[in-house]
């Protein structure tokens, strides 16, 4: 209503003239120019009409955070321009990948499958736990790439895939990063400390996986475990949040079905860089199975596929469970079955295609949760 008053008070040149003099921050110029576009075409049809549209298309691209979309140049993933954002601020987010948001669904996911289980039979997991986790997934996610990236500057300067990584491209020093890592791990902890004592002693005991995860490629074959090992500690934390210490019977096998998981999709993500991890020197489950992929994989994903059925008995879960696990391995067998482990661009859309994984999962757990209560009822 104020929109349209000002509007009609507000005529196309003085719009101009508040655009070129800055006084007005971009989203106010662009509901302005909006209520312009429909006042002034009101009143003429012809030049009114172009000539507003063209403002209102100059003033609305002023906008500056615009986190769009992209098409990234691996087989049409999604991933999001960081463009919008100030010069001096895109290499920190860069820095902690938040324009290749899948690394923080791959975190954040099994924190999701441990707090729907824990929730109580015929209730929906709890919105502000899943949403405290999803910071600190974000959070820690970021904290973990500064880190690696720290580690790596000199081996990711020599690999294609990495050498415009903000460190190894030199726009930040390694003391800068050190100071925002301070900074990111800084916000998780603020974000710990919400949860019981438990779990605050629980979460904090991983960070030493989170430290020492990126040299594990200088001294070993499986890298991919310690990452599991890592990414996977939420299906231990999710449960201790909501019930206030773990059950073991459930969240042992969760946990164990999680690192089979980041295996079987970090395996898959490494045979992207393979050719430069030899000529680099580091290591890899890629480099390590090479043609006898497909068959490790395999048995990783029966691995997972155990783990998450022990998992469900012990949490007394219900058909609707056991039928997103059928969906699952469905997925996994496709996944496997499919991808072509030489060709880079189709190694990154079968790594990417495990957050829709995941998500199938987790809305099997919380539809077999559901329908205990109407058993029980």
């Amino acid at each position: 209503m104020f929109c349209a008053r000002l509007s009609s008070q507000f005529p196309l040149a003085a719009l101009r003239r508040t655009a070129r003099s800055g006084t007005c921050p971009p989203p106010c110029l662009s509901t302005m120019s909006t209520c312009v576009l429909r006042n002034q075409t009101a009143r003429s049809k012809d030049g009114v009409r172009s000539e507003s549209t063209a403002w209102r298309r100059a003033l609305c691209s002023q906008s500056r955070f615009k986190f769009r979309p992209r098409e990234t140049q691996r087989s049409g993933s999604r991933s999001f321009s960081l463009s919008g954002a100030p010069a001096h601020v895109q290499p920190y987010l860069r820095l902690m990948r938040l324009d290749k948001p899948i690394g923080t669904w791959l975190l954040y996911l099994p924190c999701t499958w441990s707090i729907a289980l824990a929730a109580e039979p015929g209730c929906l997991p709890d919105l502000g736990m899943l949403t405290l986790f999803g910071t600190g997934a974000l959070l820690m996610r970021g904290a973990g790439c500064t880190i690696n990236d720290m580690w790596d500057k000199d081996f990711d300067k020599q690999v294609a895939r990495t050498a415009s990584r903000p460190i190894a491209s030199g726009e930040i020093s390694r003391m800068q990063a050190l100071v925002f890592l301070g900074g990111q791990l800084t916000l998780a902890l603020g974000v710990l400390l919400c949860l019981n004592y438990y779990s605050i002693a629980l979460g904090a005991s991983s960070l030493c996986l989170v430290i020492t995860y990126p040299l594990m490629k200088r001294i070993t074959y499986w890298p991919q475990l310690v990452l599991g090992l890592t990414f996977n500690w939420g299906a231990l934390l999710g449960w201790a949040a909501v019930k206030g210490s773990c059950d073991w019977s459930v969240c042992l096998p969760l946990y164990f079905s999680g690192v089979m998981w980041t295996l079987i999709y970090d395996t898959i993500y490494a045979h992207q860089d393979k050719e430069d991890d030899v000529k680099v020197g580091v290591k890899s489950t890629a480099l390590m199975f090479q043609e006898q992929t497909k068959l490790w994989l395999s048995g990783f994903t029966a691995a997972m596929m155990s783990g998450l059925v022990v998992a469900g008995v012990n949490a007394e879960q219900t058909l609707p469970y056991y039928a997103a696990l059928s969906a699952v391995a469905v997925h996994l067998a496709r996944q496997i079955y499919t991808v072509d482990i030489n060709k880079a661009e189709d190694c990154w859309k079968q790594f990417s295609s495990n957050r829709n994984l995941g998500l199938l999962l987790f809305l099997g757990i919380v539809a077999g949760n559901l329908l205990k209560e109407s058993k029980e009822t």
